[in-house]
């Protein structure tokens, strides 16, 4: 398993929350994407304006650690502190993600099955049966 990483939900704030992480920890953001970034088809809820200017992804690495975040919008709703905060796992192939993802949302609700994404990723997301949410990550097209 490649690693696992702190992921936090924010209801707006996102973009302002990770600028003060980056002015204590330093460090520069290797991506940050807003929603209005993402690709569109016919099956695309329409975005408000609101939502389009909010952060869809945003990293910053923390040693060996990488701190990741995003916003709420109108599709996914508001998030209850307590219940904002995400495992991120990036698993080292298709098959370890979904083993991962598998296992670990047996009994709970995986609301997002694994996926090729647009930003090249095989993604996916659920809660499990204890309640804690979990995100399996692949990057089929790794930085380099």
């Amino acid at each position: 398993m490649a690693a696992v990483n702190p992921y936090l939900i924010f209801n707006g704030n996102c973009e302002e929350a990770f600028l003060f992480y980056k002015s204590v920890f330093g460090g520069e953001f290797p991506y940050i994407g807003k929603f209005s970034d993402m690709p569109l088809d016919e099956n695309s809820p329409k975005l408000s304006d609101a939502d389009a200017n909010k952060v869809m992804h945003v990293s910053l690495p923390i040693g060996d650690t990488i701190l990741m975040g995003s916003d709420s919008n109108d599709a996914s709703g508001a998030v209850a502190f307590g219940s904002n905060v995400s495992i991120s796992i990036n698993a080292e192939s298709t098959v370890e993600a979904d083993r991962l993802f598998n296992g670990l949302s047996a009994g709970g609700n995986p609301f997002m099955p694994m996926t090729k994404t647009f930003w090249g990723a095989y993604f996916g997301m659920f809660v499990d049966k204890f309640g804690i949410h979990w995100m399996v990550n692949f990057d089929e097209n790794p930085a380099k």
